[in-house]
């Protein structure tokens, strides 16, 4: 069942929030305390996480604390992909989680890390070996991406596509396994973390994959997971039947679900990193998934057994 609901993913990068529209992130701010207030009215018994950063930036957090948007969350969270994207090395890990923990006290969880296997999956191997050690007992929680490769089929949620070059197709190999369901060799060392380290995994609509990944999660020993559920997804037809499945199908885990994606329709600009019109609409969503998948009365149940 879902016990933390995160507020937005990587709003500090273009990918994910557009800062034509909001430079200063101000609108980000008042949508993001909205959101954590409208949650805690549904359910003040989750944890609710301000949505991972990346590039990791304490003058992000900083300029969030200074907005108060702080004192509505429970947890802040970064992401981190040193061997595929970001401009620092692997073992600044802890100068990293340093940096943040220098202008917040609150709980800081690692949400996504994760290494591809676009050159080598030896790669993977070493670098999720290394993060173990980088990363256990000083992070309050870590959440390896991902259990599966991105279809090729698919596109990538990020900005420029094609234009980042193998920076853009290194999406397509953060899985442990393969695009056809086999296992990649670091399979079997991330057994050896569970259920210390949890698996993020992004279900698309009508994701074929659902039940697979949970047939391998509960195999390889996770019990924390982190998925989204969408806004825009929201508007398309059957949007709750398929949130419902969804949702049912992750029952057994302790689930973090990221709530995230404006509607087209509902933002200044046609995309789903626009800030939205009336952040109100985003705070009543986030409310209605919680009174839906994760009312009260039920986490009030759940803690007495």
């Amino acid at each position: 069942m879902i016990d933390a609901a995160m507020i937005w993913n990587e709003p500090n990068n273009k990918s994910h929030w557009d800062p034509e529209i909001d430079p200063d992130w101000s609108r980000f701010a008042e949508m993001a305390i909205l959101a954590a207030d409208a949650i805690a009215d549904a359910n003040p018994n989750l944890t609710k996480v301000l949505g991972g950063i990346a590039p990791i930036d304490p003058a992000f957090i900083q300029r969030m604390k200074d907005f108060g948007v702080l004192d509505h969350v429970d947890a802040v969270a970064v992401h981190g992909f040193p061997l595929d994207w970001n401009l620092w090395q692997i073992h600044e890990w802890p100068q990293k989680l340093a940096e943040i923990r220098a202008v917040t006290n609150l709980p800081l969880w690692v949400s996504e890390v994760g290494i591809s296997t676009f050159g080598a999956e030896e790669v993977q191997v070493w670098g999720l070996n290394r993060t173990a050690e980088l990363l256990r007992g000083r992070a309050d929680r870590i959440q390896w991406y991902s259990l599966f490769d991105l279809p090729s089929s698919w596109e990538a949620t990020t900005r420029h596509r094609e234009a980042e070059g193998s920076s853009y197709y290194r999406h397509f190999y953060m899985g442990l396994l393969r695009e056809d369901g086999t296992p990649k060799p670091a399979l079997e060392h991330f057994a050896r973390l569970t259920p210390e380290f949890g698996i993020v995994q992004w279900f698309h609509y009508e994701d074929h994959r659902l039940y697979d990944a949970v047939k391998w999660m509960k195999r390889l020993g996770v019990t924390h997971v982190r998925t989204g559920l969408s806004w825009a997804d929201s508007f398309r037809p059957n949007a709750l039947d398929w949130f419902d499945r969804q949702m049912e199908a992750l029952a057994d885990f302790s689930v973090t679900a990221t709530f995230c994606f404006t509607p087209e329709h509902r933002g200044f600009n046609q995309h789903h990193t626009s800030a939205p019109l009336v952040p109100d609409e985003f705070a009543s969503f986030c409310a209605s998934m919680i009174r839906r998948y994760a009312p009260a009365d039920a986490s009030l149940l759940s803690a007495a057994e």
